[in-house]
């Protein structure tokens, strides 16, 4: 297979992936892919009233696209664990 189709199919799984796990990078602790940057740190920023744009100036390696998906995966979590817990609740 020819050398820059292996480097677009890499790019794209780069893309999809929001979450690094790795005993290696900080421990362990949930990662925005390609960084160090602890996804605990985007919450935290929230939490304190600070925006995503303030959280995206402090820690430049983290995209955009990656914010909106773990907010967007962190909802669905949500919902769904709703869902579970009004089925064994109700």
């Amino acid at each position: 297979m020819p050398l820059f189709v292996l480097l677009i199919i890499n790019m794209i799984t780069m893309q999809q992936r929001v979450i690094n796990i790795d005993k290696e990078i900080m421990g362990g602790t949930p990662v925005f892919f390609g960084t160090r940057v602890p996804i605990k740190n985007l919450f935290d920023y929230l939490e304190t009233g600070d925006s995503i744009e303030a959280f995206l100036e402090d820690f430049e390696g983290v995209k955009r696209e990656q914010v909106v998906k773990i907010l967007e995966m962190s909802k669905n979590l949500i919902e769904s664990s709703t869902n579970i817990l009004n089925e064994n609740f109700a």
